[in-house]
């Protein structure tokens, strides 16, 4: 069996000590998570986060720098996530702009109150990579490199 693992992206956006996150009903569950999705055909990991961070936040995202690179796996499921978190800064509201269908709410938190709700966070790298980021852990986009024939 060939392992291939998902290629994820998020983003961490801090304002004022609190962090933006989604709430997304995910298998009948309401869980949290930063805003995250998957690297589609044809992107770059900068524009699967600035679309990802658009669909699900109606905000416009602009990456400043790479947090982390983090594998998380799933053995129940024979599932592998490999995320790309970065950081940034996000735009106000689009108006008119509609969410992704999971997403129930945008919520902008603590990491006090996230941590109250670590038993809801969709996975442990939701506050890992809050934790990385508040560590101060930065690679500069720069290092991101895409290579075409």
């Amino acid at each position: 069996m060939t392992w291939k693992p998902h290629v994820t992206v998020a983003a961490i956006v801090e304002h004022q000590q609190r962090f933006l996150l989604v709430e997304e009903n995910i298998g009948g569950n309401l869980v949290f998570n930063q805003p995250a999705g998957h690297l589609e055909e044809g992107e770059d990991l900068i524009q699967a986060v600035q679309r990802e961070m658009l669909e699900e936040t109606a905000r416009v995202f602009h990456a400043q720098a790479l947090v982390g690179v983090y594998l998380y796996e799933l053995a129940e499921k024979q599932r592998s996530y490999l995320r790309f978190c970065f950081c940034g800064q996000a735009g106000e509201i689009l108006p008119g702009h509609s969410l992704d269908k999971e997403i129930v709410a945008t919520h902008w938190l603590t990491l006090e109150e996230i941590k109250a709700r670590q038993d809801r966070l969709r996975s442990p790298m939701v506050l890992g990579c809050i934790q990385d980021y508040l560590d101060n852990r930065r690679i500069p986009l720069e290092a991101l490199h895409y290579l075409h024939p």
